[in-house]
Parts: structure tokens; sequence; C-alpha cells
């Protein structure tokens, strides 16, 4: 069986953090279940590939459409992906990786197939369904934190809830890193009389926030463009381009495995 989806690295990560699966029955035991790593497979293939779950290839994954979907189900209710996502970043914290000095936030539309939770009229496209994702990173591009809300609702509300996301990255001794010092962002969160500043001043955040009816060219563009690029990576992953799940939970799965993925791949590139 092939692991180009599944390399060693990533299993060996995700390994410890999955839960444990309830104990066979003696009696009419059933079908011995799917193994872990072959449903991983599955996830991984509809993140990357964008097929439906009936879909995917049980061949070369090792299970089916839908034991991958379910697992997803239940490792996303157990909470995996988020401390998935933080082992990773604690340890480009300890390789010394991370550079939170100066981050940058930005939210990207992206469509909704099917209605559900977290979907609103997308003021970019026609007042079609969609959704929204919002996303912090650290001056390489890495993600700190991502969030998922309805196409209509502005990048501004959620500056503070996605500064609450950012784990407690550990790594290095010392009290943990969850704040960065200067944060930057376009003119979309230049609102409401520098309220947002004075939010984040008072988090002893320096605000970098590129003002309206201002001319462009201030510098800040050199380290927001960081957010840009990242959005590009997280949309390689197909199944990220458009929201295809009802369940708001399952789409923010995969986006925060995405965003797991893209941290792994800065470990292997630097060591």
């Amino acid at each position: 069986m092939s692991d180009d989806l599944v390399p060693d690295d990533l299993w060996e990560r995700i390994a410890p953090l999955l839960p444990p699966r309830p104990p066979r029955r003696h009696r009419y035991p059933g079908r011995l279940p799917a193994d872990d790593r072959a449903a991983l497979r599955g996830i991984v293939y509809v993140l990357r590939k964008n097929v439906s779950w009936r879909d995917v290839p049980a061949k070369r994954t090792g299970c089916s459409g839908v034991t991958a979907w379910r697992r997803l189900r239940d490792w996303t209710e157990a909470g995996v992906w988020p401390r998935l996502h933080e082992v990773l970043l604690a340890e480009l914290r300890k390789g010394g990786l991370l550079d939170m000095d100066d981050c940058a936030i930005d939210g990207s539309h992206v469509g909704a197939l099917k209605r559900g939770a977290h979907t609103g009229p997308s003021p970019v496209d026609r007042a079609r369904p969609g959704s929204k994702h919002h996303l912090i990173v650290d001056r390489h591009g890495t993600p700190l934190a991502v969030s998922l809300t309805g196409g209509n609702r502005h990048d501004v509300t959620q500056l503070t809830p996605l500064l609450d996301l950012i784990p407690r990255i550990r790594g290095l001794r010392g009290r943990p890193r969850h704040r960065p010092s200067r944060l930057f962002a376009d003119r979309g969160y230049d609102y409401d009389y520098d309220k947002y500043r004075r939010i984040l001043w008072a988090r002893g955040i320096t605000p970098k926030i590129a003002r309206r009816g201002v001319p462009h060219g201030p510098g800040l563009g050199k380290t927001r463009w960081a957010v840009e690029r990242t959005f590009a990576w997280l949309h390689q992953f197909k199944r990220l381009r458009i929201r295809y799940e009802i369940r708001a939970d399952l789409h923010l799965g995969l986006l925060q495995l995405a965003c797991s993925s893209i941290c792994l791949r800065r470990i292997r590139t630097s060591f």
C-alpha cells in the first residue's frame, strides 16, 4: 500500500491523538473495523483531490469513502485536528522556525454549494451562499489559527476571536507563546474609529493596519503578503476551494488538517 497520502512523519504525530475505538463484541463481532491509517488516507485523498466520499478508491486508500467520512466526523468531534496543529506549532517553535513577532491576518471567500451553519449571502458572489476562511499567520506564512464564518461576516468581527484561537505554543523553556508582537492587516480592519486598534493595544499587540483613504505604499504589504500566500497554499487542497460539507465542523476540520500539513511541510524542508 502506497503511503504517499499519509507519510510516516504525519502518521507518527497523529496516531497518539486518535481516540481509542470501542472494544468489539465477543458475540457477533461483525466485520473487522478499517485501519485508522487507511481511514486517514481516505480523508487526505478527498482533501487533495476533491472527489465525493462515495468515489474514494478503496483499493488505493484501504477503506471506503463512507468509513473515511465517519472517522472524519468522529475525530473532528474528538478535537484531533486542533491538537495536531498545536503539536506541530510546538515543534516549529522548538526548532526556531516560528516568528510570531510579526503576524498577518486576513479572510477569504469560498462558495458553499449546500446550506448549513456558517453560510451566508456572499457580497462578492451575487449574494450566493458562501463561507469565509479567516486566517492568522506568522512572518513566514505558518498558519497559527483558522476559523470559519458565513460569507456575509465582516473580517474585522473575527479579529479578536481569531487571536483567542492561537494556542499556547510550547517548545521552549519558559512561558508558552500565544500572542504576536505586531499584527498586520489590510484596510478592511480599519473600522469603527480605531476601536480595534485600541483592542490590540490593550492586549499588548502593536496594530499595523492600513488606513482607508491613505495612498498605498506604507510598506505594510511586505509582511501582509504572507497570509495571501498561505491562502494560496490552502487552496491547493482542492476540497477547500468550495465548501461541500453541510456540517461546518467537518469543513473546519479539513481546513485545520490542511493547516497542519503546511506546518509539517515547513518542518520537512527546514531539517
